[in-house]
């Protein structure tokens, strides 16, 4: 590989071109894992959003699809297919997603159903529910679904610039019928309150896990200057079943990934455990873009979990390791001699440098270390508890280095 072709991520899922924002969809279905995203199929912008989609039996391999859902001229979702969920409804699996036919404001809830039973092709009906009537909400979108007390819900992130971010929540036995019922939880909650405003609380997750109820969502602000996407929130608490419908009590919060890069995560449950993706961002200002024709990846699968402190964690995969290829060594400069590899194993200090620039460093006490080089991306997981995630291109110059990192091992990665 030479030039930008350096930059591009082989073992995260992305197109070969086209622009990528958030995973959608998440599911596995009669044995194969289906990922749906944000796409561009046409530029490295965002813009003009369809549905991409890809399948896996194991985790590793990646099958690109069919694209899913596209916009319709002049119809509901004219403008993009924005995001959403799958579920499977009464047997049938079900995409429900942000219908856009102008902006502002005309954001509602569409349903769409496979028309073959390999979940290649799909057709998309009209609007479920419509957008927010409400003059001073900005946004009310990104439907996931999920049960309590033998009923269905459904809850989408919904905000207002100057206001306070929150999610709203209806009840769906029906696809047909949405009854709303009011707030599931805002930004005046005082855990909520302790991790900073959010004008916005977009790509909401609601799901049990560890005995627990944990709510995701990302983070919208525009308060304090240009609009921006900051980070992940989690919060960890309990489901209340109240008359007025579900409402969340949460008891710990923090951030899901120390990085700048990570964003609109989306989480699945196989029947053992919950599985999470993340768009990978290309940072602000990225020249790289335009000329590669491509934007955006998404992270490896990650494994949630709840520490014995009640915090909200994640791991790689299991089925990560299947990618080692074989262990490497750096030369007795430092350098790497691979475009995809890891690093894993327990240091008190280690360095990664891409040419002049230090894209991870750890000092201190002796921490389990997996950190992922995939072309341009990086994440890293300390412990089993803090992620990072950052992007770096070996386009610019220069080669990966490690310095340090006694008592890890390199290994080089492949899906081949």
């Amino acid at each position: 590989m030479t030039g930008i072709d350096l930059d591009l991520p082989r073992l995260h899922i992305r197109p070969a071109s086209g622009w990528l924002n958030d995973p959608n969809g998440v599911g596995l279905v009669d044995g194969v894992y289906h990922v749906f995203f944000q796409f561009n199929p046409a530029a490295p912008v965002h813009g003009d959003i369809h549905w991409g989609h890809v399948t896996s039996r194991d985790l590793l391999h990646w099958d690109e699809q069919p694209v899913a859902l596209a916009p319709r001229a002049g119809g509901v979702d004219g403008v993009g297919c924005w995001s959403g969920s799958m579920l499977i409804d009464d047997g049938v699996p079900t995409l429900l997603y942000t219908a856009v036919a102008s902006e502002p404001g005309s954001a509602g809830v569409v349903r769409a159903t496979p028309t073959d039973p390999e979940l290649r092709s799909w057709s998309a009906g009209e609007r479920l529910i419509p957008g927010s009537a409400d003059p001073a909400e900005l946004e009310v979108r990104d439907p996931v679904v999920f049960t309590l007390g033998g009923h269905r819900y459904a809850a989408q992130g919904a905000g207002a610039r100057g206001g306070n971010g929150r999610i709203e929540v209806y009840a769906c036995d029906d696809l047909n019928r949405w009854e709303p019922r009011g707030v599931l939880l805002d930004g005046t909650d005082p855990v909520a309150a302790t991790l900073g405003p959010s004008n916005i609380w977009e790509c909401p997750n609601l799901f049990a896990l560890d005995g627990r109820w944990v709510l995701l969502y990302s983070v919208w602000r525009d308060a304090t200057g240009p609009v921006r996407e900051d980070a992940v929130a989690w919060l960890v608490g309990d489901l209340d079943d109240t008359a007025d419908g579900p409402r969340f009590r949460p008891e710990r919060a923090g951030f899901l990934d120390a990085g700048t890069t990570f964003y609109a995560p989306q989480v699945m449950s196989d029947g053992t455990r919950s599985l999470m993706w993340g768009w990978l961002r290309e940072p602000e200002g990225d020249t790289h873009a335009e000329a590669a024709g491509w934007s955006g990846a998404l992270s490896l699968p990650q494994e949630l979990y709840i520490d014995q402190a009640g915090a909200l964690r994640a791991r790689p995969a299991a089925e990560l390791i299947g990618l080692r290829r074989g262990g490497i060594s750096p030369d007795a400069g430092g350098a790497i001699a691979a475009s995809a590899f890891e690093v894993d194993g327990r240091t008190a200090a280690v360095e990664l440098w891409l040419g002049d620039e230090q894209v991870f460093v750890h000092r201190g006490d002796p921490v389990s270390l997996r950190i992922f080089v995939d072309g341009s991306v990086v994440e890293a997981f300390v412990d089993g508890r803090a992620t990072y995630s950052t992007r770096a291109y070996p386009s610019d110059g220069g080669a990966w280095r490690l310095i340090g990192g006694e008592g890890t091992q390199l290994w080089e990665l492949g899906a081949d």
